[in-house]
């Protein structure tokens, strides 16, 4: 049994990420408003901008987590296949980290300073 994680386009702009083992039939229920718990019910229309298939339940769910935890910029730049992109982006991200790390460090060493 195949496994999908799905991006679709709301008609706000905004995306949802999900996965499902039966992407036709979750396709109907965001595209029907069927769910009305769901975040895409009071989004419609939704498109479908990006499908991937896996061959277990646990690969799609970590798969949904780590895209859900990106920015939009780097789930763009992965819908449009660019690779390079999602890197510089993750490197940035990492990069700003650090950063706020150091200066975390900074202020906490200022304080121990003082007292």
């Amino acid at each position: 049994m195949d496994f999908y994680v799905y991006i679709l386009r709301c008609s706000d702009k905004s995306y949802y990420t999900g996965h499902t083992d039966n992407l036709e039939k979750r396709l109907a229920e965001h595209h029907s408003g069927a769910i009305a718990t769901c975040y895409t019910h009071k989004r419609l229309p939704v498109q479908l901008v990006y499908c991937e298939v896996f061959h277990t339940r646990l690969e799609a769910l970590a798969a949904e987590q780590q895209i859900k935890s990106w920015s939009r910029a780097k789930k763009e730049a992965m819908m449009r296949g660019d690779w390079e992109e999602v890197s510089r982006l993750a490197k940035s991200k990492c990069a700003l980290r650090q950063a706020q790390g150091e200066r975390k460090n900074s202020t906490q060493e200022n304080v121990e300073e003082k007292v």
